[in-house]
């Protein structure tokens, strides 16, 4: 049985990967079963999504009731302008959490990651409406379609900032920031498995089989690549007081899952670091930038 402290206040920087991100939900679940309490929480990608319905005042049981009986072939449809597939699937469904709120609205101080083309510089979303902001943090470039916000063009907060722990140290500098990271250490990187490029879902088998989409798998493997190291060295430098690493490896971003299973991978992560996670100050002195 897990070992419960007294209220410990915390943020939360969940990282993107996918059909990964389920798993945040079972770190949730699995921190709040051990007495901490989210006081800020930032996102990127299908971390942003977690992040924001979280903030929402949403429980992971609520959201997990919800999303576990959906049609995941659903999801995506055939994609319109500079993309290969459509996100009005998922819009309808995170439209059902958030409907029309703004992140006013929000239950807890929330911020989500996405990267403008026009400027070329990475967006830090905490105004207006929140469904914008979510779908402009998942609209992976050349697979959904990027969200026009305000000037800017923006797309997935993957390709600049993997796992956003300064963003959410800025929510309340006052707390101890908990990373969570969809991608393994380093050093298991390269002992992983080569990536079965054949889709579970239907509708990408069919997309696969074009030779455009074919050509588009070599540029999605080499920037999984280039984002698993820029977050890492992103961590390095923003220094989060604990990362949390479900093992999620073998699970693609697309990927049709088990959502039920990824949760409890989620939750097994968090009793994997127990005695890491009872060390977390309960108040940090100091920021970790100079």
């Amino acid at each position: 049985m897990e070992k419960k402290n007294k209220n410990v206040d915390i943020s939360l920087a969940l990282g993107g990967g996918g059909s990964k991100g389920y798993a945040h939900l079972g770190v949730v679940r699995a921190l709040e079963k051990r007495g901490y309490r989210i006081k800020a929480i930032a996102g990127t990608s299908a971390g942003g999504m977690a992040a924001s319905i979280l903030a929402a005042g949403f429980s992971p049981d609520e959201i997990i009731d919800k999303i576990a009986p959906l049609h995941q072939d659903n999801l995506y449809g055939f994609g319109k302008g500079p993309s290969l597939l459509g996100n009005s699937g998922v819009e309808q469904i995170i439209r059902q959490f958030l409907e029309d709120m703004t992140f006013a609205d929000l239950k807890i101080p929330c911020a989500l990651t996405a990267v403008d083309l026009i400027n070329m510089i990475e967006i830090n979303i905490q105004e207006g409406k929140v469904i914008d902001g979510v779908m402009a943090t998942i609209a992976i470039p050349g697979i959904f379609p990027p969200k026009e916000w305000k000037n800017y063009l923006l797309v997935d907060g993957m390709v600049l900032n993997p796992v956003p722990v300064e963003i959410a140290r800025s929510l309340v500098p006052s707390l101890p920031v908990i990373a969570v990271s969809l991608t393994p250490e380093p050093e298991r990187w390269k002992k992983e498995s080569p990536w079965d490029s054949t889709p579970a879902n239907p509708l990408l088998r069919t997309v696969s089989k074009l030779r455009v989409a074919k050509a588009f798998d070599v540029y999605l493997r080499s920037m999984d690549m280039t984002s698993h190291m820029l977050g890492e060295k992103r961590l390095e430098l923003e220094n989060p007081d604990l990362i949390i690493r479900p093992d999620v490896a073998h699970i693609g971003s697309l990927d049709r899952v088990d959502i039920q299973e990824v949760v409890e991978i989620g939750e097994q992560a968090v009793e994997k670091i127990e005695d890491e996670l009872r060390r977390i100050p309960r108040r940090r002195r100091r920021s970790t930038r100079r």
